[in-house]
C-alpha cells in the first residue's frame, strides 16, 4: 500500500495545528507569570521583624507593621489627602475596623462595641467578645511597651474590660481622657485568636509568648505563610477578613537585604516594588530623578532623632554637664552630612516656648566656648564614656555618632561608638545601662502630653531611654492630659517643653523624614502613625 505524499499546503495546516497548542500553553503560563507578579508584592529593607507579636519583649519597630496587617483592632483611623496628592491617616477621625459600630455610655465614662457577625480568624474560628477580652487582658499582663501603651489611654485594669455576650464588648473609663479611644486603634489593641494561643499556652507561659513570637493568630486582611527571621517574612491574602475592603495584592513578600546599595540597585532594577530605610542621601537621588522610582515623603509627626544621655548615673546625672554637651553638638554638620538636609532642625530656636506645639526647636546651637564653660562649671574632669546607637538606623547613625565623636572631644569628653544589631536594639534600651545613646521615637497619638508620657514621664517607660525622673515633670505631663480648658492645656504644655528643655536629658537634633521609594506603578501608599506601610491600601498596576 502505498502513501500518498503530503501537500505543502497540508503540512503548513499540520505544523499550525501542532505548534496551536504549544504556543497557547506558552502564552497561558506567561499570562499566568505576568498575573501572579501583579498580584505579588516584593518589599526589602534593612530588618524585619524580630518576632510576629508586637505584644513580645522587645519586639522592634517592623513587628508593628505584622501586628497592623495581620490583625484587626476594634477600630482603625481615617484617612485624609494632602495638598500635594499624597494620603495621610486622619489622627481625628475613628472608623470601624473589627467593630461595626459602638455607642458610648450617657455619661461618657465607657463605650460598649458591637462586633462584626461572621468575623473570622484565619483558622477559621468566629471572633468574639472572648477573644477581645483576653487580647486586652494581655496587653496589661505582658508588662513593659505594651502595658504602658494600653496606660498612655487609660486602659490599666482587666475589670475595666467586660464580655456582654459573644458580640458584645464593653469598656469602662476609669477617668475621663481623650487618648482612651485612639489608643484603642492602634497596634497594640490588635485582637488576638485566644482559643488558640491558650492551646500553646503553659503554666510558665499562660500568655503563649513564646509561641507567638514564631506564630500568628489573627484575622486580619493577610496572613503569615512564612516567617524567617532575619530573611524574609511571606504574607497571603486572607480572602475571608470581613473588616474592610479585601485588599487588591494577594501576597507580600518581605525581604531582609541588609545593605543599602544592593536595596537601591534592585529598586533600579525593578526587582523588587518598595522600600523605605534607604539613606537619606539615596532618597534625595531618587526625588530627582522623576519617573524612575517614585518616592513619597512626608515629615513625621511627634518624632525626633536624639541624643540621649542616661541621666541615673554620672557623669550625665549633672545638668551642666548635659547642657554642655548640647552647646557641642554639630547641629548643621548632622543636619547636612548625616540627613543630607532632609528633614527639620531642632535646635538654634529659644528654650522658651511661644507656642504649645510639639517637636519645636530648642535653644542650643553649637558653641563651644559656651560648652567648656559649663563643663568647668560642673565640677566634673575628664570623661570617658560610650555613644550607642541601632545599626538598623545606620545610614543616619554612624556619621551622626562620628560628629558626636569629634565634637565631645573638643569638651574633654572622649567617646567611644557602640554598633548594637537592629535586632538587639530595643532589648538594649530596656536596659538603661547606656550612658549615651542615638535613637529615634515617634509618638503614635499625635499628642505633645502623649510623647512626653512615653519619653519624660518618672514612670520610667522603654522609650524614656535617659531614665529621667523629675516629679515636676510628671506633674505636667498629668496635668496636660486631663486639663480642662485650652488655656490651662496650653501652659502647661509650654512649660513641660520649657523644663525638657532646660535639664535637657535628651538633645532633638532632627525631626526626620518618612520617605518611601517604590515603582512608578505602585499606588495607594498611606502615611501611618507607625510609619510602617499598611499593604491593605496598595494596588499594582
Amino acid at each position: 500500500m502505498k502513501t500518498r505524499p503530503t501537500s505543502p499546503k497540508r503540512r503548513a495546516i499540520l505544523k499550525a495545528a501542532t505548534l496551536a497548542p504549544v504556543a497557547a500553553s506558552a502564552l497561558s503560563a506567561g499570562e499566568a507569570l505576568a498575573q501572579d507578579r501583579r498580584d505579588t508584592l516584593i518589599m526589602a529593607n534593612e530588618f524585619g521583624p524580630n518576632m510576629l507579636d508586637i505584644h513580645g519583649l522587645g519586639a522592634n519597630r517592623p513587628s508593628y507593621g505584622v501586628a497592623w496587617n495581620v490583625y484587626d483592632r476594634l477600630m482603625t483611623y481615617g484617612r485624609k489627602k494632602l495638598p500635594d496628592g499624597s494620603m495621610m491617616y486622619d489622627y481625628a477621625k475613628l472608623e470601624p475596623e473589627l467593630a461595626e459600630r459602638w455607642k458610648m455610655d450617657a455619661d461618657g465614662m465607657g463605650v460598649t462595641f458591637y462586633l462584626r457577625k461572621g468575623a473570622k480568624f484565619h483558622d477559621g474560628t468566629p471572633v468574639t467578645a472572648n477573644d477581645v477580652k483576653w487580647s486586652f487582658d494581655r496587653a496589661l499582663a505582658m508588662g513593659g511597651f505594651p502595658t504602658f501603651q494600653m496606660k498612655a489611654g487609660s486602659l490599666e485594669e482587666p475589670t475595666q474590660f467586660k464580655v456582654i455576650d459573644a458580640n458584645t464588648f464593653h469598656v469602662k473609663f476609669i477617668r475621663k481622657d481623650k487618648l482612651s479611644m485612639p489608643d484603642m486603634a492602634v497596634p497594640v489593641a490588635s485582637i488576638y485568636n485566644a482559643t488558640l494561643a491558650k492551646k500553646n499556652a503553659s503554666e510558665k507561659d499562660p500568655w503563649a509568648a513564646e509561641w507567638l513570637k514564631t506564630n500568628a493568630a489573627g484575622g486580619g486582611a493577610y496572613k503569615v505563610a512564612s516567617f524567617k527571621p532575619g530573611q524574609e517574612l511571606v504574607l497571603e491574602r486572607f480572602d475571608d477578613w470581613k473588616s474592610g475592603p479585601l485588599p487588591k495584592i494577594r501576597r507580600i513578600i518581605q525581604r531582609d537585604v541588609p545593605s543599602a546599595g544592593n536595596r537601591r540597585a534592585l529598586l533600579k532594577r525593578g526587582d523588587i516594588d518598595m522600600t523605605y530605610s534607604l539613606p537619606p542621601k539615596d532618597f534625595a537621588d531618587f526625588a530627582g530623578d522623576k519617573g524612575k522610582v517614585k518616592v513619597m515623603s512626608l515629615p513625621i509627626e511627634n518624632a525626633l532623632f536624639y541624643l540621649g544621655m542616661n541621666t541615673a548615673k554620672p557623669p550625665f546625672n549633672n545638668v551642666k554637664v548635659r547642657q554642655a554637651v548640647a552647646y557641642a553638638l554639630p547641629y548643621d554638620k548632622i543636619f547636612d552630612a548625616a540627613f543630607y538636609g532632609r528633614g527639620i532642625k531642632m535646635s538654634g530656636a529659644s528654650n522658651d516656648p511661644k507656642a504649645p506645639a510639639w517637636p519645636q526647636p530648642h535653644g542650643y546651637r553649637t558653641d563651644l566656648a559656651k560648652a567648656k564653660a559649663l563643663m568647668a562649671e560642673s565640677g566634673v574632669g575628664a570623661i570617658e564614656t560610650s555613644l550607642s546607637y541601632d545599626l538598623g538606623s545606620a545610614t543616619v547613625g554612624e556619621p551622626t555618632a562620628i560628629l558626636v565623636q569629634e565634637a565631645l572631644a573638643q569638651i574633654g569628653i572622649k567617646t567611644s561608638i557602640n554598633k548594637i544589631p537592629g535586632a538587639n536594639w530595643r532589648a538594649a534600651l530596656l536596659k538603661k545601662d547606656m550612658p549615651m545613646v542615638l535613637n529615634r521615637f515617634g509618638g503614635w497619638l499625635n499628642y505633645p502630653e502623649y510623647f512626653f508620657f512615653w519619653c519624660y514621664h518618672g514612670q520610667d517607660a522603654v522609650f524614656n531611654t535617659m531614665s529621667y525622673k523629675n516629679p515636676l515633670m510628671d506633674k505636667l505631663i498629668t496635668n496636660a492630659r486631663f486639663a480642662e480648658s485650652k488655656p490651662l492645656y496650653d501652659g502647661m504644655v509650654k512649660d513641660m517643653i520649657k523644663l525638657a528643655h532646660e535639664e535637657v536629658p535628651r538633645i532633638p537634633l532632627v525631626q526626620p523624614m518618612m520617605d518611601v521609594a517604590m515603582q512608578p506603578n505602585i499606588s495607594g501608599y498611606t502615611y501611618w502613625f507607625h510609619l510602617e506601610p499598611d499593604y491593605r491600601q496598595l494596588v499594582k498596576a
